[in-house]
């Protein structure tokens, strides 16, 4: 059914999507009015940037390692800090993320957490009606008036306390193809980002909290301050008090930890935090240095957080955090509780464990989980070693981190278990998001779009380089990753059987995967061709 005849359209502006009941309340006139301005004001200088990451790729493949800039040497060594902070963004010690669906809200929203970072990016599916149904899930939440019903008659709600509310829009590189301004597709961060808070920046004035975001894949201080600029419009279109909106900004790229009192300067008005975003950040070490064989990871497993380039980006971002009076987040624990098997149980909550407690030993503010049932586990630990509301006081003055540091390619193994979980889950993955879901549990870990890029780059890199050799001295071929594709996917067969198998994308995603891991040039984001695949 067309949406035209349908929906009050401003000039400019059409919307593709099918139109499902409720969704004219949030794709009002108004709202796709203030969408389509920021899409006209600032969408040439998502282009830029775009382009410009596009030029630092090819300096990078050129031989141009990253490191700090020259240029902006005056704005790391004076003395600054970011402004207020809110009362409810004080004490983060244990945040919760996930996707916007109704009963992920709820139960994230009453699981105990601090935080639920409510996500549009790396857990969701971005089809039309996740979008949009997302839009009207997160107002009813803000309003406190969300309920969910099960199929099997359980019913749920809001507790009379809940977690602080930040919503996670889309990066600068996805674009929303159903709603068009100008014939061009509208960034997807406008869409997210604006038609939230549009629709809720005065209930959350009324609830005593305030639009507040987390923002992704971000790659230097110039893409920062494109949503400084945004924030400033925003808050004068729409009447705000100045520094009304306020956003933690994830560290999820390679580029970006060269730049973080860079990103804290030019959002210095609006940002509250930092974050460890661990996976992406792993994924884009190995996209950036694509072309260079010496910088080939071992097996996913291996490369833990323990590891020295890994550590040395974590107490940078403690260290630069605490300096200018942000907070320091750390990053995602995959793991999810066990049912029926107490052993793995046990095992995976003593990695939790272990995680939580370096981060919280090593200064982070506050960390992620995935699951309602890690937030006591996590809670516990920043309960103990952080007795304080948030551990701003400790500087690691002693911290001397380098761009050696932030380079170094951990030791392991590259092995034929690694390179078959690869495999495994990014078909699952990707076939659970072709089919409208963006958040899998895969073999006791939660996987999301960060974590099935890194298994598939892994796969690209392996291939294209002389260093992907397995230890048993094999080296890894198209061959090699072929061979293992259709015997992974015939083990999926005889576990789901023929139909469900045969319903599940699973071969549509293998061919998508068949495609982007054997072409010779490495695809920047897993999701732009799956994107193409679904409505």
């Amino acid at each position: 059914m067309s949406t035209q005849t349908r929906l009050d359209l401003p000039t400019g502006c059409s919307v593709t999507g099918t139109l499902r009941p409720g969704f004219e309340t949030i794709l009002t006139r108004e709202a796709l009015e203030f969408v389509v301005e920021l899409t006209r004001k600032f969408g040439p200088r998502v282009e830029e940037l775009l382009a410009r990451r596009a030029e630092r790729q090819k300096e990078i493949d050129a031989g141009k390692l990253p490191d700090f800039l020259p240029q902006t040497h005056a704005i790391r060594e004076r003395e600054w800090h970011v402004t207020s902070i809110p009362a409810d963004l004080q004490d983060r010690r244990v945040e919760i993320t996930g996707p916007t669906d109704r009963k992920m809200i709820i139960n994230a929203l009453n699981s105990g957490a601090k935080v639920f970072m409510a996500d549009c990016e790396d857990s969701m599916t971005p089809t039309w009606d996740n979008v949009v149904q997302g839009q009207v899930n997160l107002r009813d939440a803000v309003a406190r008036r969300i309920e969910f019903a099960s199929p099997e008659g359980k019913s749920y709600k809001l507790n009379p306390k809940i977690a602080t509310l930040i919503v996670r829009p889309r990066g600068w590189h996805l674009y929303e193809k159903h709603i068009l301004v100008d014939g061009k597709q509208a960034p997807g961060a406008f869409v997210d980002f604006g038609l939230y808070i549009f629709h809720n920046h005065a209930e959350l004035k009324r609830q005593g909290t305030g639009p507040y975001f987390y923002l992704p894949k971000t790659e230097s201080h110039l893409e920062a301050r494109l949503w400084a600029e945004v924030f400033r419009h925003t808050e004068t279109r729409l009447d705000l008090a100045p520094q009304t909106i306020k956003a933690t900004l994830l560290i999820e790229v390679i580029l970006a930890a060269f730049e973080m009192d860079e990103i804290l300067w030019e959002l210095r008005d609006y940002i509250v935090g930092l974050n460890c975003g661990r996976w992406d950040y792993i994924f884009s070490f190995i996209k950036k240095f694509s072309r260079y064989p010496d910088k080939v990871l071992p097996d996913r497993a291996q490369v833990t957080m323990t590891t020295h380039f890994l550590r040395s980006y974590s107490k940078l971002l403690i260290k630069t955090c605490h300096r200018r009076g942000a907070f320091a987040m750390g990053g995602m624990a995959a793991q999810i509780p066990i049912k029926g098997d107490p052993v793995a149980n046990d095992a995976a909550l003593a990695k939790v464990r272990a995680d939580k407690e370096r981060e919280a030993g090593d200064g982070h503010d506050g960390t992620w989980v995935a699951h309602p049932g890690l937030v006591p586990v996590a809670m516990e630990i920043f309960d103990r070693l952080m007795p304080t509301p948030n551990q701003l006081h400790r500087k690691l003055d002693d911290v001397q981190i380098t761009a050696k540091d932030l380079l170094a390619i951990p030791e392991g193994k590259i092995t034929e278990a690694g390179l078959r979980a690869n495999v495994d889950v990014s078909i699952q993955y990707m076939a659970a998001w072709l089919g409208g879901n963006g958040c899998v549990p895969i073999h006791n870990l939660m996987e999301d779009a960060a974590t099935a890029e890194i298994s598939r780059a892994q796969i690209w890199q392996w291939i294209h380089h002389p260093t992907g050799v397995l230890d048993d001295g094999r080296k890894v071929t198209v061959e090699l990753y072929r061979q293992i594709t259709g015997e992974e996917l015939a083990k999926l067969r005889a576990q789901l059987g023929e139909a469900a198998f045969a319903a599940g994308n699973y071969e549509r995603a293998a061919k998508i995967l068949d495609e982007i891991t054997t072409a010779d040039a490495f695809e920047t984001f897993l999701t732009l061709p799956a994107y193409r695949a679904i409505d």
